[in-house]
């Protein structure tokens, strides 16, 4: 079986900048210690769930999706009574010297479960009720805890949905309702803080010692890079301390000031080869199941990568949404590069047992 190699070395391309620059965030002040090693050690598990996708193959993955979907809202429902509360959000939990994030086998469960219910595309109202049923105990699980994760998995639900072939209205009517209730609704039920978040990239100078230093510490960082940047574990804000959480959230904040304007569009051209190339295995995949699938990787990795990436530029709210394959989390990486595998699997089979 021949094999294209393209998608493996954009993965190891961006797996490099995230080495790079999580190695480089460990030398702040107030970094976490020990956060290369486990950087290292998650490229190393992931190979273990990626091995098991290869062998099982795109047909065996499916018929097992209820199983996985359900492991993951058990795990999901678990940190309510033995989760462990890191940075103020009851997310975690915590085996020995790791910390397991349930939200990051939820997110790859959706996408499999969804694949799962969305097989024969858009069937009048039944196709909302399966979906729903699905959704609705994801988010729900999710949304008052963790407001960033329950976005992630919303927008892997639309983008799934769209791919389903839902009638365009059916699409622009759902917009209109969450347009509306976002501001009537779901934000006045939020923490203060988490309303302040959503709100003070617009100024964040209205509260420099506040909500919005984050923000101003991490366009500082951003802009100081200059073309060429400051070199490698060269980075002032960062190891000096004035950028907040330059390992996880601010990530691309902390190799844009090393690596400059060039490293960071080098950075942006990877994801968007990563995406491109998503988006021609889609295309190439006979099965609308598996186009559906396809939908809800790239809803998944491409908002997260947008939002990370115009929170550190202060052009979109900061929800505490990393960056994939880049941002430090051994949770994250695995779940991603997990997600990634089950793409290329269903890639690689998309014509075994077709019509």
């Amino acid at each position: 079986m021949k094999y294209d190699l393209r998608f493996p070395v954009i993965l190891a391309a961006l797996l490099v900048v995230g080495l790079m620059t999580v190695s480089t965030a460990a030398l702040a002040p107030k970094a976490t210690p020990g956060i290369f090693p486990k950087q290292l050690l998650g490229v190393a598990l992931a190979a273990a769930p990626i091995a098991a996708l290869l062998w099982a193959g795109r047909d065996r993955v499916y018929r097992f999706a209820p199983y996985i979907y359900g492991f993951a809202l058990l795990l999901q429902a678990s940190t309510f009574v033995i989760g462990r509360e890191i940075n103020g959000q009851k997310n975690w939990i915590v085996l020995g010297p790791v910390q397991i994030q349930p939200l990051e086998v939820l997110k790859f469960a959706l996408i499999l479960m969804l694949a799962v219910a969305l097989q024969n595309g858009y069937k009048g109202m039944s196709t909302y009720m399966r979906a729903l049923a699905v959704f609705l105990p994801a988010v729900g699980l999710v949304v008052k805890a963790d407001f960033g994760g329950a976005m992630v998995l919303s927008v892997m639900f639309g983008v799934m949905m769209l791919a389903a072939r839902i009638p365009w209205w059916h699409a622009l009517l759902a917009v209109v309702l969450v347009g509306a209730a976002v501001p009537t609704v779901l934000y006045p039920h939020l923490e203060p803080y988490q309303q302040k978040r959503l709100t003070i990239f617009l100024n964040p100078y209205q509260d420099p010692r506040g909500a919005g230093y984050q923000v101003i510490q991490s366009t500082i960082a951003v802009g100081s890079g200059g073309l060429q940047g400051k070199g490698y574990k060269q980075g002032s804000q960062s190891h000096n301390g004035f950028l907040p959480e330059a390992h996880t959230d601010f990530a691309f904040s902390t190799w844009a000031e090393e690596q400059g304007f060039v490293g960071a569009l080098a950075v942006l051209l990877l994801y968007g080869a990563l995406f491109w190339g998503l988006a021609g295995m889609a295309m190439e995949s006979p099965r609308l199941q598996d186009q559906i699938l396809f939908a809800g990787v790239l809803g998944q990795i491409g908002f997260q990568v947008i939002e990370n990436i115009g929170a550190a530029l202060s052009v979109l709210p900061l929800t505490g949404i990393t960056l994939p394959l880049i941002s430090y989390g051994l949770s994250s990486l695995v779940s991603t590069l997990s997600t990634l595998g089950l793409a290329y699997v269903v890639h690689r089979d998309r014509f075994l047992g077709s019509i």
